[in-house]
């Protein structure tokens, strides 16, 4: 169960829920992200199309996206659509939920290394997250990106930040960079080809800095491309330049002669 500050889904607003009962004349859905709370589906509002069958269109714990049509809190009645949603809405809007699906099961991971639980963990720093950064999933993302640090800086405790920071480095890998240069190498020793093979070598060795990821291809001689695939654009930056520069000094110990290209984005 996803939680939302707000006790009820606003008028127009898409709503995920889970099909429990279906009548002739319309359907019931317990709503996952309004605890306690449900919708009813006309069958008017089932499908543009005439409905001769309802069971054609829904069916018991089918999980749905419907658009929020009318709400009455003071007789705890909402009104739902499922006709009233383009495919691509219902699309974007399943996924989001899965994203703070899993954002949850973050936040109760990062309860249960403080011993709280996770009601705890919305009453303390759940719904101010939220507030902050959109969505729980945001704070992961910003947390396993720039570190606590960031999440200190907006209010939020010591404690709670560590937290959620040390989940979200374990769970959420930040998205890769790749970027590409080149080597022109030439060397008129003897045993250039070995040569050639030790300086590409040389480029690819970084150390096992398990950070980058250094790969060489050959264009066509005398051209070989060098790409380097990391998680930080400047890192990969100096990175790419380093293995050129390891490759070109082989080369000109051997009096041969390197240049480096960077590749154009």
């Amino acid at each position: 169960m996803v939680r939302k500050q707000n006790e009820w889904p606003e008028e127009g607003e898409l709503i995920v829920a889970t099909v429990y009962k279906v009548l002739p004349y319309g359907s019931f859905a317990k709503l996952e992200e309004y605890y306690g709370k449900e919708a009813f589906i006309h069958i008017s509002e089932v499908s543009s199309g005439w409905v001769k069958n309802i069971r054609d269109h829904v069916r018991e714990n089918q999980k749905i996206v419907a658009r929020c049509i009318r709400v009455n809190p003071k007789k705890g009645h909402v009104d739902a659509s499922l006709k009233r949603i383009r495919e691509d809405q219902r699309t974007k809007k399943i996924q989001q939920w899965k994203i703070e699906q899993k954002a949850e099961k973050f936040l109760e991971l990062s309860a249960k290394s403080l011993d709280k639980d996770l009601d705890a963990a919305y009453d303390e720093v759940g719904y101010e997250l939220i507030d902050i950064f959109g969505d729980i999933y945001g704070a992961f993302e910003t947390a396993a990106d720039e570190g606590s640090e960031s999440l200190i800086n907006e209010g939020i405790t010591k404690e709670w930040a560590e937290a959620i920071t040390e989940v979200a480095k374990k769970n959420i890998t930040p998205p890769e960079v790749h970027i590409s240069g080149y080597v022109d190498i030439q060397t008129y020793s003897p045993n250039g080809v070995e040569i050639i093979k030790e300086a590409l070598l040389a480029a690819e060795d970084n150390g096992k800095n398990s950070e980058h990821s250094v790969k060489v291809q050959c264009v066509g001689a005398p051209r070989y491309r060098i790409t380097v695939t990391s998680y930080d654009y400047i890192l990969a930056e100096k990175e790419l330049q380093k293995a050129a520069k390891r490759a070109i000094k082989i080369i000109e110990e051997s009096n041969g002669n390197g240049e480096f290209l960077r590749e154009l984005e």
